[in-house]
């Protein structure tokens, strides 16, 4: 494919954020394959591996984890690749988090290896993982529910076979089938409140380790995110910067400062800042409103943080959200604080994924599912409505690719909202 073809950074923010970005465009196959040698790369030799959600509280967790086992990293080697990326911006507008090259990394490899992984992924990282991996070596698998047993079975059966230790913290919902499942396997299970308790907080309080009080910020801090209390603002900081950075940055520098990112780290979130707000106004500025049941419904197409523009369209009078990417995942965002979503959430909810797909023409979509509780503001886990949140999701096992001709000239999509 001519590079020219997906090359966006002649265009305009507007129509730079109705189009995919060019992992979009990356052949199925030859991603599979180069996320098969990443995980053989990084699990072999290592004494222990962590596969973890790669958002703050995932990544916050693995900083705990080889803090505990005397393989942080240096972080030296992170602030200069940094620092260097600052002053050459020259493709800071096409740089994605999970568009990544294949360039050589700035440092040395731990011995506490991190395998960045997520609910839709997590059976494809208990089989690479469990195939590559050193027999004897522990494993911690963080911040992260599986959707059923059944997809994960075999894999987690090999790897606790294969695995010296099994350990699992997490803080999202589990029924008790699946929770009573994984423990029967041969997994030491932690799970915290999810109203009170992010992962990292569960880490710490799990693992046998002395840490300093910078430890105990950094999981309080990242509590105040992942549970949308929004009570301290270096919160966003460390959000945005694990979005914006690799995992293996953002560990390090956490390891190493706690929630006191230091000033280049600083600089550069507050950089990415700016086409962060305008991609949300966009989105925003462009979501349509309809009546599902007795739900007001925002629908909006775009490249943005969905938690802002969840929580821009809440502020506006909506009971729910819908945001598509141009990828193809949406996410369904509700609220179990409104008058609607009490009489009848789960009627609202299956309605909006009805009308979602119907008007979007995905038969199958990669979409979570969102409630949250309570008066005040909303969990970044449900950022639309008050309160913290339930911390639960649904996600379709089944992904199909929205085309982004389905709306017409990359403009507005709310002819096909309609």
């Amino acid at each position: 494919m001519d590079d020219e073809l997906i090359d966006t950074g002649d265009l305009s923010l507007h129509r730079r954020s109705l189009l995919p970005g060019k992992g979009f465009f990356y052949p199925d196959s030859l991603d599979e394959d180069r996320t098969e040698e990443r995980v053989a790369e990084a699990v072999d030799g290592a004494e222990a591996v962590v596969i973890t959600d790669s958002d703050a509280d995932g990544l916050g967790c693995v900083a705990l984890i080889r803090e505990a086992r005397d393989a942080a990293l240096d972080v030296a080697p992170f602030e200069a690749a940094l620092a260097a990326e600052l002053a050459d911006e020259a493709d800071e507008d096409e740089a994605e988090p999970d568009e990544e090259e294949d360039e050589p990394e700035p440092h040395e490899r731990s011995t506490v290896a991190l395998v960045a992984s997520g609910p839709g992924d997590i059976e494809e990282s208990l089989e690479l993982v469990a195939e590559y991996v050193e027999a004897g070596t522990d494993c911690y698998v963080c911040d992260i529910c599986p959707d059923s047993y059944e997809y994960i079975a075999d894999d987690l059966a090999t790897l606790v076979e294969r695995c010296g230790d099994v350990r699992w913290f997490d803080h999202h919902q589990w029924g008790e089938e699946l929770e009573q499942q994984v423990r029967d396997a041969g997994v030491d299970l932690v799970i915290g409140d999810s109203e009170e308790e992010c992962t990292t907080d569960v880490t710490l309080r799990s693992l046998d380790y002395a840490f300093d009080e910078r430890y105990a910020e950094l999981a309080a801090v990242t509590r105040d995110h992942d549970l949308w209390l929004k009570q301290d603002a270096r919160s966003d900081d460390l959000a945005d910067y694990a979005y914006w950075s690799g995992p293996e940055e953002y560990a390090a520098v956490v390891g190493e400062y706690g929630a006191e990112l230091p000033e280049t780290v600083l600089e550069y979130v507050e950089h990415r800042r700016v086409e962060k707000e305008q991609r949300i106004e966009a989105a925003v500025s462009r979501a349509n409103r309809r009546e599902i049941g007795d739900w007001t419904v925002g629908f909006t197409y775009g490249r943005c943080s969905q938690n802002e523009v969840a929580e821009a369209l809440r502020e506006d009078g909506c009971d729910a959200a819908v945001i598509v990417k141009p990828s193809g995942s949406a996410s369904i965002r509700g609220s179990e604080g409104s008058s609607a979503a009490t009489r009848s959430p789960a009627r609202s909810t299956a309605a909006a994924t009805r009308k979602l797909r119907a008007v979007s023409r995905i038969s199958t979509t990669t979409c979570s599912i969102w409630p949250s509780t309570g008066p005040a503001r909303a969990g970044q886990h449900g950022p639309l409505s008050g309160g913290r949140s339930k911390n639960w999701s649904t996600t379709t096992r089944s992904y199909s690719r929205l085309p982004t001709t389905h709306f017409s000239e990359y403009d507005s999509p709310q002819a096909h909202f309609a």
